[in-house]
């Protein structure tokens, strides 16, 4: 796997991290919200470990079927991909 591939794997996943965690601080304060498609489609563009640990340290999202089984889903399916791309 390139550099170039290896740097934009750990801030998309830096990325969705943060995002996840302010979507929980600003639904605490009654704020506006992260829409759940941006979260998905994060988490779907490459961060998906970065979504799940922040379900996990931030409890937000936990409930939802799409995220607490989707973004497993996604993430089989990146490293299926990451897995072809390389030892294909």
């Amino acid at each position: 796997m390139s550099k170039v591939a290896i740097y934009y794997l750990a801030a998309i996943n830096v990325i969705a991290f943060i995002l996840y965690g302010l979507d929980k601080l600003w639904a605490k304060k009654g704020r506006w919200r992260v829409p759940e498609r941006s979260l998905i489609l994060i988490a779907a563009a490459g961060g998906s470990i970065g979504a799940i640990a922040a379900m996990k340290v931030w409890h937000h999202k936990t409930k939802h079927n799409k995220f607490r089984l989707g973004l497993p889903a996604i993430l089989l399916a990146q490293i299926a991909l990451i897995y072809f791309a390389v030892y294909r």
